[in-house]
Parts: C-alpha cells; sequence; structure tokens
C-alpha cells in the first residue's frame, strides 16, 4: 500500500492544495452496440490522469482510453487530477478497492513523487507500468525573440549566467529535470520558473514570460508549424525536417556529449495497482496492447511527434526503476535548482547508475503475472 508523505504539511491541506490547483476535467467514452464478454468490467472504468488537462499526458491518455473502449467495448471515464508531480493522482488511485475500475494515466513511470518524498511506495512491488510512447524534449522561443539558434543562447547564457530564463512543467518534473541535464552539458547557467504543465509553460515561452519556452516537442509543434515559435534545439536523436523545409535541429548535432542520452524527454505510461487479480490484469494488458497498436493511436503519434514505444511485463519494470535511478542521481547534484529535500538513492533502495546493471533485478522481484 503506498503510504503518502507529507511533511511539513497536514493530509487534510495537501489534499485541499492538490483539489484547488488541479481544476477537474472528465470525459466519458462509450462505445455502444457491444456486449461485455468477460465478467469485468461490470461498469464504467475510471482513468485518473496524473496531469492537467490540454497536456501531453493527457492527451495521449484519453487517446489511449478511447482505443481501449473502441477494442472491448468498454466505457472509461477520464478524469484529471494534476498536483505534487503525480502525488495526488497517486494516492487517489491507492486508496481505491483494487478491483481494476479505478487507474492511473502517468507520465515518466511517477518516479518524481517517490523521489521528492511525496509518497512512499516501490515501483515494481506496488505498481504495474505499461508503457505507450515517448516524447522528446524541446526547447523554443517565440517568433520575435533575439535568439535564432541554441548557439545564440549559449552564448548568451555564458557571457551572464543565471539571467536567462526557461519555463518548465513544474520543479523536479520531467522538463526541469532535461532542461537540467542539457544546461550542464552545454556549461551553462538558467533560471528555471515553473508552471502548472506543459501547456502553460509552452505559453509562457510564446507570450514572453520567460525567454525559452522548455517542454516536450509535441506541446510545441503547433506553434512552429504556424511561425509563432521558433524551435532551437530537441531531445531525439535526429535532426527533423518538416514538410515546409524547416528544420528542428537536434540537440546532438549542437553538444556532441548529448549523443550518448538520446533521445530523451517524456514517457507515457497507464498504471495499476500490482495487487488486482491477475485476471484482471490480463484483461487491461490486452487491452492497452489493442489500444496501443491501433491505427488511431499510431496517426495521433506521427502528427504530434511522439515515438510509438510499447512496453509492458519486466522491460517496463527494469526501464522504470532505470530512470528513477538516474533522476535521484541528476537531482541529489542540483539540490539547488530543485529547491525542495530529495530522496537518497540509499534511502530509496536503489544502486548508483553505473552499477544499475547488475542491480536488476533486485532482490524478491516478481515480474507481473500477465502474457
Amino acid at each position: 500500500m503506498t503510504k503518502i508523505n507529507t511533511t511539513g504539511v497536514s493530509r487534510r491541506n495537501f489534499l485541499a492544495a492538490g483539489t484547488a490547483t488541479a481544476g477537474l476535467s472528465a470525459l466519458s467514452i462509450t462505445i455502444p452496440g457491444s456486449a461485455f464478454a468477460q465478467s469485468y468490467p461490470r461498469r464504467p472504468i475510471t482513468l485518473v490522469v496524473m496531469y492537467a488537462a490540454g497536456g501531453g499526458t493527457d492527451a495521449i491518455m484519453r487517446k489511449l482510453a478511447d482505443e481501449m473502449a473502441r477494442a472491448k467495448g468498454w466505457t472509461i471515464n477520464v478524469i484529471n487530477k494534476p498536483g505534487a508531480v503525480g502525488g495526488v493522482a497517486t494516492q487517489f488511485v491507492d486508496a481505491a478497492r483494487p478491483d481494476g475500475y479505478t487507474l492511473m494515466g502517468a507520465a515518466n513511470y511517477n518516479r518524481f513523487v517517490r523521489v521528492l518524498g511525496h509518497a512512499d511506495f516501490v515501483p515494481w512491488e506496488d505498481w504495474v507500468p505499461m508503457k505507450a510512447a515517448n516524447a522528446p524534449a524541446s526547447w523554443s522561443v517565440r517568433k520575435d525573440s533575439p535568439f535564432q539558434s541554441m548557439q545564440d543562447v549559449i552564448a548568451a547564457a555564458k557571457a551572464d549566467p543565471g539571467s536567462l530564463t526557461i519555463s518548465t512543467s513544474g520543479t523536479g518534473g520531467v522538463w526541469h529535470e532535461v532542461a537540467l541535464i542539457l544546461a550542464k552539458m552545454a556549461g551553462i547557467e538558467l533560471k528555471y520558473v515553473p508552471y502548472k504543465g506543459g501547456k502553460p509553460a509552452t505559453l509562457a515561452g510564446l507570450q514572453g514570460e520567460t525567454d525559452i519556452a522548455g517542454g516536450g516537442l509535441h506541446e510545441h509543434i503547433d506553434l512552429i508549424r504556424t511561425g509563432e515559435m521558433r524551435n532551437l534545439c530537441h531531445a531525439g536523436a535526429k535532426d527533423i525536417t518538416l514538410p515546409n523545409g524547416t528544420v528542428l535541429p537536434s540537440i546532438g548535432g549542437i553538444i556532441p556529449e548529448s549523443q550518448k542520452i538520446l533521445p530523451v524527454g517524456a514517457t507515457y505510461n497507464f498504471m495499476m495497482q500490482r495487487s488486482l487479480p491477475p485476471e484482471i490484469q490480463q484483461e487491461l494488458a490486452d487491452a492497452f496492447r489493442a489500444a496501443a497498436s491501433s491505427e488511431g493511436f499510431r496517426e495521433m503519434m506521427e502528427a504530434k511527434f511522439f515515438d510509438l514505444d510499447l512496453l509492458v511485463g519486466e522491460a517496463a519494470d527494469r526501464q522504470g526503476a532505470l530512470m528513477e535511478t538516474i533522476t535521484v542521481d541528476i537531482f541529489n547534484n542540483n539540490k539547488d535548482a530543485i529547491g525542495a529535500e530529495v530522496k537518497s538513492a540509499a534511502e530509496l533502495g536503489l544502486p548508483a547508475p553505473e552499477d544499475f546493471d547488475t542491480w536488476w533485478p533486485p532482490q524478491g522481484y516478481t515480474p507481473p503475472s500477465f502474457t
């Protein structure tokens, strides 16, 4: 059972803050005319998205819910419960009865919640993640920005360290983490300005609230296509050429050292409690595979520059643990930028990144039971 750690904050205030900042958006997806072939589900399923409506996690999870409903004849209600880098949604789903009717739409294997001390759980013991896609990170600027390229930003940041601002989707979130990594590789210091999600972080850059908009390429691409924003770099493996000839440069061609970690960015995960009965886990895994392999989902991936990356079972557990190990290392080496208490690898029972291959699988690990 997940334990929420709210040191210095009462449980009531923690939940109230999450509710006040979250907003609640609901979508009911029903596919008529299909009879339920199995005893599960007998009623609608609720998918709880851990970030706000309008961002990448929300878009992908709603599309997965749509395709799962189509494939299985189910009814799935999608709601948003952002807050505490996923902590509010984590608590909500964990408190629900483990019967398969309350599930989580997550990003980045939900690893920031544990690293920042918002919850106490062991991912490969308490949760089952299934990965659907990746999204490369992106740095973009408004069309009238003086910065024409990433090289211009690097030069300006080196001339006046800490003077340039970059928006993030929240302190301790994935776009903050990637920005820390890229800034370190570029040898520059930036000022990180947190917003409540990828969409407001993008708008901050568009409206000139920050010098640079940090986020995912999928969050910037429509504004780049219309010419309202200019892409400085993305963290995909290769340059991307749009139909109009605009080239979106990979950071790998600008900072050669970064090539060894590319592509880097967000991951999107459908997650369920590990205590669910095996037969329900199997039903959900089958539905997830059908949704992630559907033509509609593939079309969305291509249109928004997401990378389809279906991963389930032990492979998903292993990747989630590896990413958490890397995050612990990065955050502990950048505590001033995080501005919050960060758990150590020892506290979380994790190895150093360089020791991960010999550590996995950890003692007592049991892979998910579904095939």
